[in-house]
């Protein structure tokens, strides 16, 4: 069956992001070039400007997307843990710091970063809004466990999202650190365990 304009379209716009993160990943932002993303997903430059303006344009589309898949999952992964133990487990980064994919994603977004710092406002606000998600599920979930943050939820989340960021880079020059035992003393203040007084109540 032949596909319509706009499946052909919409077939292109995802080959050209499966192309940008591949290079992205392998090259570093900085070093990929528009031409060699269509190359690599077998078209000309002329296709990544036309889908997404240029490479920043393309950068930002995977971002969006990115983000949109780390919210499911993390959503569905906060809904399944009964208890805070189990919490801390979804919210520890160590395997993410660990998985190579993730690891290079995370020195990639650091470098790209550096190059545009302040001169980025749509990745801004798509961080922004990721932030704010995060926060009003956490809030929830800690309410539904009995936990009490140390901070305000939206507070945890920059602080969280730093955590999980520093360790990446930290791992990426020195793998021998413990991001893992290191992260989890750090998310055990800022989401310490319910206090054991009122259970306690009533009892002579």
């Amino acid at each position: 069956m032949r596909l319509t304009r706009v499946q052909q379209q919409q077939r292109t716009h995802e080959q050209l992001l499966d192309a940008g993160l591949a290079v992205f990943l392998r090259r570093g932002y900085l070093s990929a070039t528009v031409e060699e993303i269509a190359a690599e997903a077998g078209f000309t430059r002329g296709a990544v400007y036309k889908h997404f303006g240029g490479k920043e344009g393309l950068w930002q589309a995977i971002v969006d997307a990115r983000a949109g898949a780390l919210l499911d999952g993390l959503r569905a992964a906060l809904d399944r843990a009964g208890s805070r133990d189990e919490l801390l487990e979804v919210l520890n980064p160590a395997a993410f710091v660990r998985d190579p994919a993730a690891a290079r994603w995370t020195l990639v977004s650091a470098e790209h970063l550096a190059a545009v710092a302040g001169r980025s406002a749509h990745q801004a606000e798509t961080q922004r809004r990721l932030d704010e998600a995060v926060a009003a599920d956490l809030d929830r979930h800690c309410h539904r466990l009995g936990i009490r943050p140390a901070v305000p939820p939206a507070q945890f989340v920059v602080a969280w999202g730093a955590l999980g960021g520093g360790l990446a880079l930290l791992h990426a020059v020195d793998p021998s650190t413990d991001v893992a035992t290191v992260a989890a003393g750090v998310l055990a203040a800022l989401l310490p365990a319910p206090s054991v007084e009122r259970g306690a109540r009533g009892v002579s």
